[in-house]
């Protein structure tokens, strides 16, 4: 599997389509433990990638991952932006003059966004947080030399559920303690469509 400009462009754009197919899931479980507005702002911030990366003239895959940090951590309120956007911005340095981008260099850069995610956000795996989906499948990319677009996506989607038995120590949710456990964090959930996307395009790409 290579990852070029195009696959990069057609992964966000399957992830802007997933979070607004998804934008009233991920407010219902934010009006749980949080402010409520995971939803909408994941749904405008990569709506807001998709126009912003149909007008350019990408070289590499760093460059689109570039535009997609910036736009993110612009247009993206809460805590969402910042990690979101640090995760793509880690990936972009990460893959910098690289095109196409082969396994070994992406499962760094997806390590590297992992990295810059738990920097940011101050957070460790059984948080109940996103880092409970990117840290396994920043681990399975390290250890797999031939990426199954199949078990990317069953890797993350057992993650997110996963969340919903822990109790979260991190953030808003964290404020409910012991009634934090039973629902999925909705950060899990938007990464998890997140890497869901880039799943189905890999089988495209097949």
């Amino acid at each position: 599997m290579e990852i070029d400009v195009q696959t990069a462009i057609s992964w966000l754009n399957k992830a802007n389509e997933k979070m607004q197919a998804e934008k009233d899931y991920l407010t219902k479980l934010d009006q749980e433990t949080g402010d409520g507005d995971h939803g909408i702002n994941m749904a405008r911030g990569f709506s807001e990638v998709e126009n912003k990366i149909a007008n350019g003239n990408y070289e590499t895959c760093a460059d689109v991952f570039k535009d997609t940090a910036m736009t993110l951590m612009s247009k993206i309120g809460g805590a969402s932006g910042p990690l979101y956007g640090t995760a793509f911005l880690r990936l972009s340095t990460a893959l910098k003059g690289q095109d196409p981008v082969d396994e070994k260099a992406f499962a760094q850069g997806v390590q590297a966004a992992l990295e810059g995610i738990q920097q940011r956000g101050k957070a460790s795996v059984g948080e109940k947080t996103m880092v409970d989906v990117w840290q396994p499948i920043a681990a399975y990319l390290q250890e797999t030399s031939a990426i199954e677009a199949a078990q990317l996506e069953k890797i993350a989607k057992e993650a997110m559920e996963a969340t919903k038995d822990l109790i979260a120590t991190k953030g808003r949710a964290a404020y409910f303690k012991e009634r934090s456990k039973g629902a999925i964090d909705p950060g899990a959930a938007s990464s998890f469509y997140l890497f869901s996307a880039l799943a189905e395009v890999l089988k495209e790409a097949k």
